[in-house]
């Protein structure tokens, strides 16, 4: 899709769908001239230097989880001013759809099938094979190199020690968990505490949400003598469906997994509307905590700040109007709420539909930082830093996607799926369609072809699945 697309067509269309559905930023819903979005356009006169990166991760947020995208009963005034002072785009993606994979290739800046680790999806235990090898190029190792200090808080989940870990991967502060998920308050995961101070096992019994957060803005509050990137990771509304003040659902669960259950995290007795809403609301109000340490070390201007998810919804998610949840491949699956916010370079209160992926938003941190990738290491990402800074054409890539059981890859308008191995190849206009019902594959055969074709192209650059 061209930028002329955009800023004629779609983009106009994007604003009202957001309109329609409530997505008003800072009002709660309520429209007002003043928060409506506008179509983007860069700003090619303004000028900063390198920014700070603030990197925020939600674990299995689905696209319409926050009331900026849509939410009728989930209220997040912080990640809403924080869209209302960026840009919003309609059409962010993870790598994959699952965990690690996306870690995978946003970490890295590819696909995450070019490394053995990427393959799991996700990593559910510990293998010297699955990981991110330490002498692979990161974006925190780039930076450092290019002079940043990096910090990780909160879920790592691209490998286990001893093979493994953020300080082995270019972070210099390293506080979190190595696995894919955790009791909120006692931090169990299967029979022992995950949690760690770089490579020490460490506890703490406070609401993890909490936790992580309040450690990242204390290290954001401390006197920086060079840029930094903070990689903020929520285990936020990955089950188990804890919120704060869930106490004895903890002990429960807690309990259940010392004594041998290895599906208690899973908490397929428990959740609810009401309790995924408290832990949506309780994550909002941490990054309110977070953006406030930058905001009072009167970085805010010089910051930029990226929020994502790591993949679709899981259960209690809200998707519409997508279909597909977690694990697949279908829109649900893989679109993401995505907010970027870069007050010395971004005009506020914009949205923009261009397709832009995981590996895509490392690419343009490392452009905007002055960082080079490594030669080694060529990115599959495509950086959007002209596009966002200068005005230039948005890039026009192909985005693509596999699982083990599925293949999928968008061309602009047109998405190209193969839902599982049995099913047969789909298409569908997300334009028109974003919901993928009407499968238009026998009236346009010649576009199938060629997506297919690509998709088998890069395939094949790419590891085979054990």
């Amino acid at each position: 899709m061209s930028e002329a697309d955009v800023s004629r067509r779609s983009a106009l269309a994007a604003t009202g769908a957001a309109v329609a559905a409530g997505a008003v930023l800072g009002t709660g819903g309520t429209a007002g001239a003043e928060t409506v979005e506008r179509p983007f356009r860069a700003d090619a006169r303004s000028r900063a230097g390198r920014p700070n990166v603030l990197l925020i991760l939600a674990d299995d947020l689905g696209w319409a989880d926050l009331s900026c995208y849509g939410s009728p009963h989930i209220r997040t005034p912080n990640l809403d001013r924080l869209a209302r002072d960026g840009v919003r785009f309609t059409d962010g993606y993870s790598a994959a759809p699952i965990c690690s994979p996306t870690r995978f290739g946003l970490y890295t800046g590819r696909y995450p099938g070019r490394l053995r680790g990427g393959l799991e999806e996700p990593i559910a235990r510990p293998d010297e094979l699955h990981g991110i090898p330490p002498e692979h190029p990161t974006l925190a190792s780039l930076l450092k190199d290019a002079g940043y200090s990096t910090a990780m808080f909160g879920k790592w989940h691209c490998g286990y020690l001893p093979w493994y870990s953020p300080l082995r991967s270019g972070w210099d502060t390293f506080f979190g968990n190595l696995s894919g998920a955790v009791d909120y308050y006692s931090k169990i995961s299967g029979t022992e505490v995950d949690l760690y101070e770089g490579e020490v096992p460490t506890e703490d019994l406070g609401y993890y949400t909490d936790t992580i957060a309040d450690r990242a803005a204390a290290h954001i509050r401390r006197r920086h003598d060079r840029p930094w990137l903070v990689n903020l990771n929520f285990t936020a509304p990955h089950w188990p469906w804890e919120a704060p003040g869930d106490h004895e659902e903890s002990a429960r669960i807690t309990a259940r997994s010392r004594a041998g259950d290895a599906r208690a995290l899973w908490h397929e007795d428990g959740g609810s509307l009401d309790t995924y809403r408290r832990m949506v609301e309780a994550m909002d109000a941490a990054i309110g905590r977070v953006l406030r340490a930058v905001r009072d070390t009167g970085r805010e201007r010089d910051t930029l700040v990226l929020f994502a998810s790591d993949n679709g919804g899981e259960r209690w998610s809200y998707q519409w109007p997508l279909s597909g949840g977690k694990g697949d491949l279908n829109e649900g699956g893989v679109r993401v709420p995505t907010i970027l916010r870069w007050p010395a370079r971004l005009r506020p209160r914009q949205v923009s539909d261009v397709p832009v992926a995981s590996q895509d938003w490392t690419a343009t941190i490392l452009e905007i930082a002055g960082a080079r990738p490594a030669a080694t290491h060529p990115l599959d990402g495509r950086s959007l830093a002209p596009y966002l800074l200068e005005g230039a054409r948005a890039p026009r890539h192909d985005l693509f996607w596999r699982t083990r059981d599925a293949r999928a890859l968008r061309r602009g308008r047109w998405k190209y799926l193969r839902a599982g191995r049995d099913a047969r190849d789909a298409l569908y206009d997300l334009t028109a369609d974003p919901r993928e019902q009407a499968d238009l594959a026998r009236h346009h055969p010649e576009v199938v072809r060629q997506l297919a074709a690509r998709w088998q192209e890069i395939d094949r650059t790419l590891l085979p699945y054990p």
